[in-house]
């Protein structure tokens, strides 16, 4: 019997929504013109995989819309798996607006998401035959947030994955707003994090999560609680990584001119996790993330900045490696 589902690398799920990006700078009330792209943490991740050659699996809702269908149109642009992406006619796909900034500083973000069809997602969406044969799960704090039932599937995923012996990265993706209080947010993303091998917060992440500042004391933390390495992101200072007999801080890679910051955090689990699923190691992972975050701000749009493997393997040839030549 042929199986139904194909062989994944890598399964992700959450939320994709429409975004629309100002023309022009300034409050997003008096801008007039915008330019649609697409939205969503773990899609971004899944985007940054696929064009690097991995096998992605990405799970979700969408809503029977001109948005629904514009997301399923980029998931087969980008050659990624939507077997496992349903059609809910009850409820409509989210969108967002953002502005424009050409100071290199965070844009506003405006979430039009509450009651969307991904809000919906449960464990009636989990397809074990579908998840279970793929190497590794990436989960975000992102889709846990947007519902209860929808955490229920991130824990049960983490769960599954973790008991049939694959690896679980875990970026927390901190949406403060979509939680019913910041303690629910810290005592359900740490017990999230728990399942994971790969932990990687950013340092402001760290201390809200933890309590702890220093990223020695964040990674420590998640160390403790069962991860084999964490990686504390550290902007442009690049990112601190530990595991149980290796730490260091790999220096970030300078960037002229910062055009959008949206994305820079899942271009950086994009570099790790392709890194550490080639059998690269810690430090040559944070190496290769912090390469694709810095990509990831150079270019207005969430995955816009993601490369392609031809463009990543002339990069990673065209200078000798540093990691090496450190040691």
């Amino acid at each position: 019997m042929t199986h139904p589902y194909p062989a994944l690398d890598v399964i992700t799920y959450g939320e994709a929504m429409a975004m629309f990006v100002a023309a022009e700078t300034g409050p997003l009330a008096g801008v007039g013109h915008f330019t649609k792209r697409i939205a969503g943490a773990d899609l971004n991740v899944a985007i940054g995989l696929s064009r690097l050659g991995f096998r992605v699996g990405w799970m979700s809702r969408v809503g029977d819309d001109s948005f629904g269908q514009y997301v399923r149109d980029t998931l087969t642009k980008e050659g990624i798996d939507q077997q496992c992406v349903s059609t809910d006619a009850r409820y409509p796909t989210g969108f967002q607006l953002k502005s424009k900034n050409d100071d290199g500083s965070d844009p506003a973000v405006e979430y039009f998401r509450k009651g969307s069809a991904a809000s919906h997602l449960s464990l009636d969406d989990y397809a074990a035959d579908y998840v279970l044969p793929a190497r590794h799960l990436h989960l975000t704090g992102v889709a846990p947030a947007i519902s209860a039932s929808s955490r229920e599937l991130a824990f049960h995923l983490a769960r599954e994955m973790r008991a049939a012996g694959k690896t679980i990265s875990f970026d927390p993706n901190l949406r403060p707003t979509l939680w019913p209080s910041r303690a629910a947010m810290v005592e359900g993303l740490n017990a999230l994090a728990a399942h994971a091998d790969w932990v990687l917060p950013g340092i402001g992440e760290g201390e809200i999560l933890t309590g702890y500042r220093q990223p020695e004391d964040i990674a420590k933390f998640y160390l403790e609680r069962g991860a084999r390495g964490v990686i504390v992101k550290l902007g442009a200072q690049g990112a601190y990584y530990r595991s149980a007999t290796d730490a260091a801080t790999i220096a970030g890679r300078p960037v002229a001119n910062v055009v959008d910051t949206v994305g820079a955090g899942d271009g950086f689990a994009v570099g790790v996790i392709s890194a550490l699923l080639e059998g690269r190691t810690l430090a040559q992972a944070v190496a290769r993330g912090n390469r694709i975050g810095a990509l990831a701000i150079q270019v207005i749009g969430d995955s816009e900045g993601l490369p392609s493997r031809a463009e990543l393997d002339a990069l990673e040839l065209a200078e000798v490696p540093g990691i090496a030549s450190a040691a």
